[in-house]
């Protein structure tokens, strides 16, 4: 699986044949990341939940990839009305890409569209790999119990993405104590910081809690690809 970080919270994930862009907000920083959605082929639209910051760019993805499936919450499915192929799970459930197994679970947010339509819950995700290798995509959250209960319920988490940026979500601080306590993940792809002002942070504080803890942080440039 390759994974390429696009800017806040939005990846491309490219498994075998199949592509899979998880929450939309590439246009903010598409001249520094050089990502062209027309250059593109996106089977797949996932969605953690509904803020600008992740959904911005579905529209502009339909209108160049019309078959592109949106997964997500019901309630976001159901927002954008003119995706003709939708797979609308809720927590617990899972869609099959594949022998790729991608499973629903809880975060702790909020969710709402622009124009105060209900988003339904904010969620992650877990790429659960045929090799037993699993990515966990946490969407934003803060920290929380059920954290400790997804290595267990879907195994190992090799790589877990999670936010670090703070004052929205958890911080770098807040982020270390739970890859290295609950989630039990050894690497950490950070996301959703540095996009704006109220997010920014130090690279070198960061760097330094989840050395503290003994888990590898990668603060990942735009555009840059991961293989795993």
């Amino acid at each position: 699986m390759k994974i390429q970080f696009l800017g806040q919270s939005c990846f491309l994930f490219t498994y075998k044949d199949k592509t899979i862009l998880a929450d939309p907000f590439y246009s903010y920083k598409k001249a520094e990341s050089g990502f062209d959605i027309t250059a593109q082929k996106i089977d797949y639209i996932l969605l953690t939940h509904a803020h600008g910051d992740h959904t911005a760019d579905v529209e502009e993805v339909l209108q160049h990839h019309p078959q592109a499936a949106v997964i997500g919450v019901p309630e976001i499915c159901g927002y954008f009305k003119n995706a003709a192929n939708k797979i609308d799970l809720n927590l617990g459930g899972a869609a099959d890409i594949d022998d790729l197994k991608i499973s629903m679970v809880p975060a702790q947010h909020t969710s709402s569209f622009s124009d105060g339509s209900y988003g339904g819950v904010p969620v992650g995700y877990i790429f659960r790999l045929p090799e037993g290798k699993n990515i966990y995509l946490a969407g934003d959250t803060g920290v929380m119990a059920d954290m400790s209960l997804f290595p267990k319920i879907y195994g190992h988490l090799d790589v877990s993405v999670l936010p670090i940026g703070g004052h929205y979500t958890m911080d770098a601080e807040l982020a270390a104590f739970a890859a290295s306590e609950l989630l039990q993940t050894p690497k950490v792809i950070g996301c959703h910081f540095d996009t704006f002002p109220a997010i920014e942070i130090s690279h070198e504080a960061a760097l330094k809690h989840f050395a503290a803890k003994n888990t590898e942080l990668v603060l990942p440039e735009l555009g840059q690809v991961f293989e795993f």
